[in-house]
């Protein structure tokens, strides 16, 4: 029997590069922002609805949505913020659902592993058997994203406050993974935690 494992973090935590390890043992990766991503491709049906409550200000001279200037506006207002997530959580969820499903059939036994930086946020935990966590110090998320997106240390900050905290995401921890000793002792977490899933299906 397959299982399928949700896994979060904030941003800078180290989530994307775990969830790259876990590919590498084998499991299946959901990717929830290229999910996102493709419903907002021009003329979907979210496209269409971002485009109707938003105005195309945030389109592109190629009709494609500017997600970063899209990103700023949703950051700075909470309501705004509000209005996109129900917009795309119900939508990104239910693409899971259909790829879940369809992995199950294909291998009965899979690691299936939805890698979402708003997995509880969206309420998503829910439909998963079990939540991880990567954790991560503030200083060393705020060096990881200015030195892989080049941005300024406050927008980093005013990104990270605009977050869920820590504290409140580990309420809804069934593993917790420690990223403040390199790259080995992820992996070495990331290995553990497969064998154990392997397990479980």
């Amino acid at each position: 029997m397959s299982i399928l494992i949700g896994l979060t973090g904030n941003i800078g935590s180290g989530k994307s590069l775990a969830a790259s390890y876990f590919k590498e043992l084998g499991a299946y990766i959901i990717d929830a922002d290229l999910i996102s991503r493709q419903l907002v491709a021009p003329h979907q049906p979210a496209w269409k609805e971002i485009v109707d409550k938003f105005g195309d200000e945030y389109l592109n001279p190629d009709k494609t949505l500017n997600r970063s200037k899209l990103a700023v506006e949703v950051f700075q207002n909470h309501k705004k913020r509000h209005v996109l997530e129900v917009i795309l959580h119900h939508r990104v969820i239910a693409e899971e659902k259909k790829i879940y499903s369809d992995h199950q059939k294909i291998n009965p036994e899979a690691v299936v592993i939805i890698d979402s930086a708003l997995l509880i946020e969206s309420q998503n935990y829910k439909n998963v058997a079990k939540v991880i966590i990567v954790q991560s110090t503030q200083e060393l998320q705020i060096q990881r994203v200015i030195n892989r997106d080049g941005e300024s240390r406050t927008s980093v900050k005013s990104r990270l406050e605009t977050q869920m905290s820590l504290e409140e995401k580990l309420n809804y921890a069934d593993y917790v993974i420690d990223n403040t000793g390199g790259r080995d002792l992820l992996k070495s977490q990331v290995h553990r935690l497969y064998s154990e899933f392997k397990s479980l299906a």
